[in-house]
C-alpha cells in the first residue's frame, strides 16, 4: 500500500465523523504502521507486555484487521522483569494467537556478548546489544517500538522513522526529513530503522485510550501493597535482586508503577490510584516525568538515554 492510499484509507474509516485528539492520534499511528508494512520488507514489532506497547498492539490489530498481523513480536527479556509482567505477555499472546520471539539478555552474557559487573545490576543497557544481534540473526529492517517524545530529552529529539547503522547506533546528526508526514525506510542490508508510531503522544494520551478503547494491563499498573524501601526520593520495591542496604527499613505501601521495566532499576510511586480514571486524575497532577519519577538507571549521565540509544538502545 502506497503512502497516499494508507491515507487515505485512513480518512476514510472516520468519514462523516468528529474527530477528537485520539482519533487524530490514532489515525497517525495507524498510517505510520501501514507505511512500515508498505516500505520494509521484514518488520517486527518490540513488545513486553507493558502499557505503551500493549497501545502498539492494539493499534496495529486495527491497522490491518480483519488479516493476521503481518509482522511477529518480539521481546528482548532482560531476565530481571517483573513476573507479574511475563504472565501477563504470554497470556495477551496465547489469547491473540500471535507470534512471539523472545531474544535474552541471559544468553548474550553468556556468550561474552554483554557484561555484567555484578549480578544485580540493571540489564537495561545491555538490552541494545541482544536486540542488535537479533536484528542480524533474524533479517529484520524495521523495529516498531512504543517511545514516545514526553518520556526522555534524548527520546524528544528523535524522529518517527529513526535511522541505525549496521551496529544499531543512532546518529542524531545522519537522519532524514520528515516533511509533511512522508516517511522513507529504506536502508542498506545490516541497516535498520526503529519506528516510533506513538512519539507524538504522552503519558496522558496513553492512559485516555487504554480508558477509550477498555484495554487490559498488567496489575503492577494499579495501587497495591508492596513491601518497598525509602532510597533517596523514590521507593525502591523489595526483590531478591534489590534487597535493602545497610541501614535501610523495609515498609509496606499502597503504590503502583508507571513503567514497568527492569526490576533493578524501576520504582513504584506511592499512590492510591486503583482504576484507569484514577490514574488519569493522578498524571494530571502529576509534577514529575513517567521516567525521572520511577527510573533510576535515567539519572546518571553514564547511563544517559542518548549514550544508550547511540550504542543500540531502542
Amino acid at each position: 500500500m502506497t503512502a497516499a492510499k494508507a491515507w487515505v484509507h485512513v480518512s476514510e474509516e472516520h468519514e462523516g465523523e468528529s474527530w477528537d485528539h485520539l482519533d487524530r492520534l490514532e489515525s497517525e499511528s495507524i498510517h505510520i504502521l501501514r507505511e512500515v508494512v508498505a516500505q520494509s520488507s521484514k518488520p517486527v514489532l518490540l513488545f513486553s507486555g507493558g502499557k505503551d506497547s500493549m497501545v502498539m498492539l492494539h493499534l496495529a490489530r486495527k491497522a490491518f484487521h480483519p488479516q493476521r498481523l503481518p509482522f511477529p513480536l518480539m521481546h528482548v527479556d532482560t531476565g530481571h522483569n517483573f513476573p507479574e509482567v511475563l504472565e501477563f505477555r504470554d497470556s495477551v499472546v496465547a489469547e491473540l494467537g500471535v507470534e512471539l520471539i523472545v531474544r535474552s539478555v541471559e544468553d548474550s552474557i553468556r556468550q561474552g556478548r554483554a557484561r555484567v559487573r555484578s549480578a544485580l545490576d540493571s540489564r537495561n543497557a545491555l538490552q541494545a546489544v541482544t536486540l542488535v544481534d537479533a536484528i542480524h540473526e533474524l533479517g529484520f529492517d524495521a523495529c516498531l517500538g512504543g517511545a514516545r517524545r514526553d518520556e526522555e530529552k534524548a527520546r524528544a529529539k528523535e524522529r518517527i522513522f529513526s535511522f541505525r547503522d549496521e551496529f544499531g547506533g543512532w546518529d542524531p546528526k545522519n537522519q532524514r526529513p520528515e516533511l509533511w508526514d512522508l516517511y522513507n525506510a529504506r536502508v542498506h542490508p545490516g541497516e535498520n530503522m526503529r519506528v516510533f508510531p506513538i512519539s507524538n503522544w504522552t503519558e496522558m494520551d496513553v492512559w485516555e485510550y487504554i480508558e477509550r478503547e477498555n484495554l487490559k494491563l498488567p496489575t503492577l499498573y494499579f495501587a497495591h501493597e508492596r513491601a518497598v524501601i525509602s532510597r533517596g526520593q523514590q521507593w525502591v520495591p523489595l526483590t531478591d535482586l534489590t534487597p535493602p542496604r545497610e541501614g535501610e527499613s523495609v515498609e509496606r505501601r499502597s503504590v503502583r508503577f508507571r513503567t514497568v521495566g527492569d526490576m533493578t532499576c524501576t520504582c513504584p510511586v506511592l499512590s492510591e490510584a486503583r482504576s484507569v480514571r484514577d490514574i488519569l486524575q493522578e498524571t494530571a497532577t502529576s509534577e514529575l516525568t513517567e521516567r525521572g519519577a520511577t527510573r533510576q538507571d535515567d539519572q546518571t549521565s553514564e547511563a544517559s538515554m542518548e549514550l544508550r540509544k547511540r550504542q543500540g538502545y531502542f
